[in-house]
């Protein structure tokens, strides 16, 4: 079996690389290529494209890289052609899976998608072409099944991955405290953290009893950590579930990191800042009440969302003192996020599927 991967961000090169370990214990003879990162590659995986070099951030940075984008479609369509997979399995990353999904669909290739586009959420017009060039959509909320069912589309929702990853035994980090952590995670972008880290960052003196830790991301190296920093904060590279393992509170870039600090039930702040225009852009298109998964999964508000202007020294200092009031209403409400999402063992679920499927 011969199966041709894509995926375009840490999160997708995550999920893409357990699901390609339980496809190798279900099946003996697969053979895999795709575009990944360090995870796929550590699968023994032929990795074509590297993550690192395919990650654009906001509308502005898509634009500024209409060229390379459209250089990296024809590269990947004719990668397929030359590997000639039985089937094709696309992870999140739509702008771009989207073409090569209808490409694939041309050439009579097999498409699966996992971990669906978030139309829910903006560009609801991509459900047209995800009825038109999908064959199966696999999905990893459950109340994704139902908003697909009402466009005529059926999606498999076998759990969400995440619940498995957090299982997983954690190296802990070196770094010991004898006061209480709070974890910061500023994104993997540079835009992210550049508009977001300083903010965070701006309360340590305010909280002198806490240690603050900063989870950051090898594209980055330590001396641009360091750029923001005018205390003694510790850095720890690629180990973000260790630091939340120890983590009494967190502040946290919106994105998956909101649900993993959520299913490891450390109270948390919501961040979100970019630059204006992309901002306002995004206001128009994104027709949802909350940005963070926690509140979007549970359609409530469970954790404090601090976003553009919110995202002050004021505000968090606030918010922070709130949530060590709150802490035990927020794991209560965590425990039923964790209780909605279902049973462990997805990705083991997924590969049986598409085993079974082709």
């Amino acid at each position: 079996m011969r199966l041709y991967i894509i995926t375009g961000e840490p999160s997708g090169d995550l999920h893409a690389s357990n699901l390609v370990r339980s496809l190798n214990k279900l099946e003996d003879n697969i053979s895999v290529r795709g575009w990944g990162g360090e995870r796929l590659l550590s699968e023994g995986i032929e990795v074509a494209k590297h993550i690192s070099s395919i990650s654009y951030m906001g509308i502005l940075d898509v634009i500024k890289n209409l060229s390379s984008i459209k250089r990296n479609l024809e590269y990947c369509k004719n990668d397929i052609l030359d590997f000639s997979p039985d089937a094709i399995i696309l992870v999140d990353y739509p702008g771009f899976n989207l073409k090569i999904a209808e490409f694939a669909k041309k050439q009579g290739i097999k498409v699966f998608y996992y971990i669906s586009p978030k139309v829910w959420a903006w560009n609801k017009s991509r459900v047209t072409k995800i009825k038109k060039y999908i064959d199966h959509l696999i999905v990893i909320f459950p109340f994704e099944v139902e908003f697909y069912k009402q466009y005529g589309i059926k999606a498999n929702y076998f759990g969400n991955p995440l619940l498995d990853e957090i299982e997983k035994d954690i190296n802990s980090f070196s770094f010991k405290s004898e006061k209480p952590i709070i974890a910061l995670l500023p994104g993997s972008r540079k835009q992210e953290i550049d508009a977001i880290l300083p903010e965070m960052l701006s309360v340590v003196n305010d909280f002198a009893d806490f240690q603050f830790v900063i989870s950051a991301v090898n594209t980055f190296n330590k001396e641009y950590y360091e750029s923001f920093i005018n205390d003694d904060i510790p850095i720890i590279f690629d180990n973000t579930y260790s630091i939340l393992k120890k983590a009494d509170y967190a502040l946290v870039t919106s994105g998956t990191a909101t649900l993993e600090a959520a299913l490891f039930k450390v109270p948390q702040i919501v961040c979100y800042k970019t630059n204006w225009l992309t901002y306002m852009i995004g206001k128009i298109l994104v027709k949802l009440e909350y940005i963070s998964l926690v509140n979007i999964l549970m359609n409530r508000n469970i954790v404090r969302e601090l976003i553009q202007s919110e995202l002050s020294y004021f505000n968090i200092k606030k918010e922070l003192n709130n949530l060590m009031i709150n802490k035990e209403e927020i794991r209560k409400k965590y425990s039923q996020l964790i209780d909605l999402l279902g049973e462990k063992g997805s990705s083991k679920r997924v590969a049986q599927f598409i085993i079974d499927t082709i």
